[in-house]
């Protein structure tokens, strides 16, 4: 007996596609296996895993990190010890034909107050497209971007506060529309004693996709950002020549599952379709220190993701960092290697800065 289908067997191996093309970038962006590293996939995952090669080095561990080449990425708050014009450019080259890039600009603004603006893209190419009878159709691709406005002031000599707005865009298939989002960040920091800074910041507040695959037989769907809590300390030693750096994030995800229920009646069985929510949370650490060897060289270490997946999910990554000046402009370079987690494949991240003396 043969049983047709009235839906076209193209939308079937679209929509097959569809999903695979989502668990593949997915899993590809970050791997692992509990509950803790499924978080880590998803929705914005490229967007966690660090910014430029200094602050991937320092294991992430930078939302108390105020210094002059601070990353707003990390938290907002930082922006008001920026005391001259940065250029940032970055690049990371990954295994499983995946690739990272960064730009970033930060600048002050009058005496007490810094902004900042950044674009994260990434990709993963040379996908194996196949129908649902697993032949080869195409080689694909997929682009996520992000791009953020970032502004903080400094309300007292101790104090400081910021917040971001990040505009999200991820490009799967051509059949289906992008997805876009808009996440806020909120930072404050506070100057504890000379060396020591405490910091915490909330990340991807309201952010998630929504997904119309109508187009192409499927339905809609969301897919919310993990909503992050972040609190850190940095201390300066030896004329602060060597930072020590360490946060805590508290991690929360929302998910949502749908569930079929059979219903027996005296009309006979009935079958019913029901949503039900799920928020996962986990707790993770990360540590890092940087050493200024000479003037010109600074050593830089530490380790993320303490507390997800036992040893084997730790992210330890060390690099440096080289300087020098030309004219008015000073010039840093600074190289990371990472060790992904689980995979144990290495992460090579380049950065290139460019600041323009303020003083």
């Amino acid at each position: 007996m043969h049983v047709s289908s009235n839906r076209p067997p193209h939308d079937w191996g679209k929509r097959t596609l569809f999903v695979l093309v989502l668990l593949g970038v997915s899993v590809g962006m970050s791997v692992g296996p509990s509950s803790a590293v499924g978080q880590d996939t998803g929705a914005g995952a490229f967007s966690r895993l660090g910014f430029g090669a200094r602050g991937i080095a320092l294991g992430n561990a930078l939302v108390a990190d105020y210094s002059s080449d601070a990353s707003p990425h990390y938290n907002p708050a930082l922006l008001p010890a920026t005391d001259s014009q940065r250029v940032s450019i970055s690049a990371a080259l990954l295994s499983f034909d995946r690739e990272l890039q960064f730009l970033e600009f930060t600048a002050p603004l009058g005496p007490s107050a810094g902004v900042g603006l950044s674009f994260t893209h990434a990709g993963v190419s040379n996908i194996d497209g196949r129908d649902q009878d697993g032949y080869h159709t195409e080689t694909l691709s997929t682009d996520e971007f992000a791009l953020s406005l970032a502004f903080g002031n400094r309300f007292a000599d101790w104090l400081s506060v910021g917040v971001a707005l990040t505009l999200y865009q991820s490009n799967f298939i051509s059949a289906v529309d992008p997805a876009r989002g808009l996440g806020v960040d909120a930072g404050v920091g506070v100057q504890a004693t000379d060396q020591l800074y405490l910091a915490g910041a909330v990340n991807d507040l309201l952010a998630k996709h929504e997904w119309n695959a109508s187009a192409i037989g499927g339905s809609s769907h969301t897919d919310r950002f993990p909503v992050r809590v972040r609190l850190g300390a940095s201390y300066a030693l030896h004329d602060g020549r060597l930072r020590l750096l360490g946060e805590i994030e508290s991690r929360y995800t929302a998910r949502d599952r749908r569930v079929r229920d059979f219903i027996v009646t005296t009309g006979g069985p009935l079958r019913r379709t029901r949503t039900e929510s799920f928020l996962f949370h986990d707790l993770r650490g990360r540590i890092g220190a940087s050493y200024q060897v000479i003037e010109s060289l600074t050593a830089r270490g530490g380790v993320d993701r303490i507390g997800v997946g036992g040893v084997s999910g730790l992210r330890p990554s060390a690099g440096f960092g080289v300087r020098q000046s030309i004219g008015n402009l000073d010039l840093r370079l600074s190289y990371t290697a990472t060790l992904e987690p689980y995979v144990r494949t290495l992460m090579n991240t380049g950065t290139i800065e460019l600041f323009l003396s303020g003083e």
